[in-house]
């Protein structure tokens, strides 16, 4: 099969109708993600059916096998997305086993129940409705990283398909029972909670509810109904629009805990039952502690925008708990978490990944919501609310994204990089105080003497920047040091404007 690649300026709609449009900036760091929309699209049908046949050759050429399970998200073109990019998949030789609406952790579950090497799911996550993208593994818990990508890239935009022939596709119906009959086996709480749970009106819908009235939860359902449009607001649960809802809902309800779940259902919000808005390297923290009290010793990776706790907290110190912080993203978190054996990895955006005894190694939103639920089955007489305020206090921000295009956005990164390490050497005074450390493992995450830190990184799938701020010590502290960052990011005019601030 040979294919024809349109210019991905402004192609004409014989162009668009008969040759693979894709942009070669889709490609991230450890996903695929494209705009799909009506206007000033960066993909389409053909172009997905080049990326499964790149996809299928990479495979092949890595040795894994053929076989392959896929499965899709709940947007008005996943399933035609899916079924072009399985196309491809099977005139590269793939064994595609589908297993139909998923959630991202169904497909690696999957991997694991079908005894199937190699996974894609058709996912935009969170993403606003437009957006389409494929999640990708071929060593599993792991998804691919940098280099898997780089070589994806180059098979596809050099059109190096191994055109081998030979595939097959197999649906595999029921599998969604298959999967929540796992979740849920020998999980259940003595203690009778009340639980909203949140969908945005995205795939998890269809999963999370039922999963958590299995292990013994009251439910109370909030925007749960699927709905590509996403009516209410975007399926993220770092996106305080939807922290708001699930935070009114469980004040009216009276809940023990509000859990909120993203588009691919592979993360997890969570709001205490007095309706604080718990930010997810919080939640890790505690639920750190509960694991780390019942494994002695443990070992935790965290992303580089997470909370100093980890380091400094009694309760993790006085159990023996280690912490590594690692490159932000599901796919370095996931690996750093193989790597090093580590019982657990959370990131900040919501990312969980539990080793055995607790789960696979993957991110599944739904395991984590178990896990909440069993620490407060386990916490006799202390609410969220209470376990929360029991840990020390810090004053730090949501994520905040400023626009950054995508082909100049890690150029910006490294220049404000360069400029925190000259004013280090320097001895410059950085936000009213001496600059303490700097963390470059992912971006730069820069410390000032009283432990207050700020974190500037480019997004790895979207035109962003992604810029974080904690204080150990006050809100103005905080304040005073995204002041000295946004100075600092200001002197590149490619940086826009904010998502939101605090």
């Amino acid at each position: 099969m040979s294919l024809n690649f349109v210019d991905e300026a402004r192609p004409n709609t014989f162009e668009f109708e008969t040759s693979a449009l894709i942009k070669a900036s889709g490609f991230r760091e450890y996903d695929a993600r494209w705009w799909f929309g009506q206007v000033a699209p960066e993909l389409n049908l053909i172009g997905v059916q080049a990326l499964g046949m790149g996809l299928g050759t990479l495979i092949r050429r890595l040795g894994v096998g053929p076989d392959i399970v896929t499965g899709h998200d709940f947007r008005s073109y996943s399933l035609s997305i899916k079924l072009a990019l399985v196309s491809g998949l099977m005139a590269a030789g793939a064994r595609v086993k589908d297993i139909g609406l998923a959630l991202s952790p169904m497909a690696y579950f999957a991997q694991f129940a079908l005894d199937t090497p190699s996974v894609t799911m058709v996912t935009a996550s969170h993403n606003q409705n437009g957006w389409t993208g494929v999640k990708m593994g071929a060593a599993r818990p792991l998804t691919f990283g940098p280099e898997e990508m780089n070589a994806l890239k180059t098979i596809v935009l050099a059109r190096d398909f191994d055109l081998v022939g030979g595939g097959s596709y197999d649906f595999i119906s029921g599998f969604r029972e298959t999967y929540l009959d796992d979740l849920t086996q020998d999980k259940r709480i003595s203690k009778k909670l009340k639980v909203v749970v949140a969908c945005g009106n995205g795939t998890a819908g269809a999963f999370a509810p039922e999963a958590l009235e299995r292990i013994g939860c009251e439910v109370i359902p909030l925007d749960i109904e699927l709905d590509h449009t996403f009516p209410n607001y975007n399926p993220n649960p770092e996106d305080m629009q939807m922290l708001h809802a699930i935070r009114d809902k469980v004040l009216k309800t009276r809940a023990d805990v509000g859990l909120g779940f993203d588009g691919d259902g592979d993360r997890c919000g969570v709001v205490d039952n007095e309706g604080n808005e718990i930010f997810a390297d919080k939640v890790g923290v505690m639920l750190a502690r509960d694991i780390s009290l019942r494994y002695p010793g443990s070992t935790f990776v965290v992303d580089v925008k997470s909370t100093g706790l980890f380091h400094t907290d009694s309760v993790l110190q006085a159990n023996g708990a280690v912490t590594d912080y690692w490159k932000t993203g599901h796919s370095y978190i996931k690996r750093r978490v193989a790597e090093l054996g580590a019982v657990a990895g959370f990131e900040k955006s919501g990312h969980f990944f539990f080793n055995p005894p607790i789960g696979r190694g993957y991110d599944d939103g739904l395991i984590t919501a178990i896990a909440i639920c069993q620490m407060l089955d386990r916490s006799p007489g202390n609410s969220m609310a209470d376990l929360y305020r029991a840990l020390p206090l810090t004053f730090g921000t949501p994520t905040m994204s400023p626009h950054c295009a995508d082909d100049v956005k890690y150029g910006v990164v490294e220049r404000v990089v360069a400029d925190f390490q000259a004013m280090k050497r320097n001895g410059a005074a950085f936000a009213g105080q001496k600059i303490a450390d700097l963390i470059t493992v992912n971006g730069v995450r820069v410390v000032a003497e009283d432990g207050t830190w700020g974190l500037v990184r480019a997004s790895s799938n979207k035109p962003e920047l992604v810029v974080v701020v904690e204080s150990p010590i006050s809100s103005l502290r905080r304040r005073e040091m995204f002041e000295a960052v946004d100075v600092v990011l200001r002197r590149s005019s490619q940086v826009g404007a904010y998502n939101q601030t605090f």
